[in-house]
């Protein structure tokens, strides 16, 4: 009969006590808060309740959530306003506004991916076409007027390069053998 030898232990129930070390404690928070933050979700969801959530990290900074905003929450508790019954036009308001922000970025982000196929398929076709169109290959018979100036003008820059640097050295070995 083998055995099935497992790698971790699994799920382990953790001792409730105060956390020693700063970087585990700030990792524990981390994780916890966004539990926390997944059971809210779930508990407006499930009972249709406004729910306001204020912590600070073991660092001192200040993290909030609230359903359907922190702001609506916070005036209804500071000004003891309760809502009609079954009232979820915050809510609605709130999901709809959330939604046109992520069909917004969701529109950007298909703009910007159609504009990098067009970019991509328009150098494939240059790069297919590109078989002799370099400058300095392309046939001085087949150029305009235009390309043949900017031919004559590449050309000088290059022979007026090459004197410059040929001077330098010849002027860099004399001066060696003196």
């Amino acid at each position: 009969m083998a055995t099935s030898g497992k790698k971790t232990r699994g799920r382990q129930k953790i001792e409730m006590k105060v956390i020693e070390k700063e970087d585990e404690k700030l990792i524990t928070f981390s994780k916890r808060r966004s539990g926390i933050y997944k059971k809210i979700c779930e508990l407006t969801t499930l009972c249709g309740t406004d729910i306001l959530f204020i912590c600070f990290s073991p660092a001192g900074k200040p993290f909030s959530f609230g359903v359907p905003s922190i702001d609506s929450v916070a005036n209804r508790f500071f000004n003891n306003n309760t809502p009609p019954p079954n009232d979820n036009t915050q809510l609605e308001a709130h999901q709809k506004e959330r939604i046109n922000q992520i069909t917004q970025y969701y529109n950007e982000a298909s703009m910007q991916v159609d504009a990098a196929k067009d970019t991509q398929k328009i150098l494939a076709q240059q790069a297919s076409g590109r078989e002799t169109n370099l400058w300095w290959e392309t046939p001085i018979e087949q150029l305009n007027q235009q390309e043949l100036e900017e031919l004559e003008s590449r050309y000088t820059n290059h022979i007026n390069k090459l004197y410059d640097t040929l001077s330098k050295k010849v002027a860099a070995t004399s001066n060696a053998n003196e």
